[in-house]
């Protein structure tokens, strides 16, 4: 389906979401490096458990504000009177069990990223920091693989499902349907 502007997208994409046009064609399957932004994504993706992505999209800035801007160091410090106040914060997803994993997830986190040297170096590796290209899935023996290490090192909500949107946010996995206008973009691949 031709969208008003002309482009094809992929089948996914809301055309009547701004937030989420824009974020289909300029940011999903971009491959990031940053652990900061990594670190962003992967806390939203826990978030995004049994829930639609654009539901988690569409709340992403109260998100920054209630969690200090995504701050590893702040997040990992979080004692029960701030996971309260983010209980209590009509903004975002208010989910107690998703509260808590995101101070787990952060320190799981800094734990790969002193183990690793960063986060990036730690996801990366397992691809050799080469990305693959796959579309029509929602898991894999990628996403199975990475899911079991995250586990081992205590992260919650990060099945296998979750962690491959996640490799495909953030564009370990590039999974632009072959009709979508962002699938002729082969120079990231």
């Amino acid at each position: 389906m031709k969208w008003a502007d002309g482009k094809i997208r992929c089948c996914w994409a809301n055309p009547k979401n701004e937030r989420y046009i824009c974020y289909h064609d300029e940011e999903w399957g971009v491959p990031v490096h940053d652990d900061q932004k990594l670190f962003e994504m992967l806390i939203l993706e826990c978030f995004q458990a049994g829930l639609s992505w654009e539901c988690v999209l569409n709340k992403r800035d109260a998100f920054r504000k209630a969690f200090d801007g995504f701050d590893l160091e702040k997040i990992c410090a979080y004692h029960e009177d701030k996971l309260e106040m983010l209980r209590n914060n009509p903004e975002i997803i208010r989910n107690r069990l998703k509260i808590q994993a995101a101070v787990i997830n952060a320190q799981a986190f800094r734990k790969i990223q002193k183990e690793y040297g960063s986060f990036s170096e730690y996801l990366w590796h397992w691809t050799d920091g080469r990305v693959i290209q796959e579309t029509g899935k929602t898991s894999s023996d990628l996403s199975d693989t990475i899911s079991k290490d995250l586990k081992k090192y205590g992260m919650k909500f990060v099945g296998t499902t979750v962690v491959y949107a996640y490799l495909q946010a953030i564009g370990v996995i590039w999974s632009h349907e072959d009709e979508c206008f962002c699938s002729r973009v082969t120079s990231l691949l």
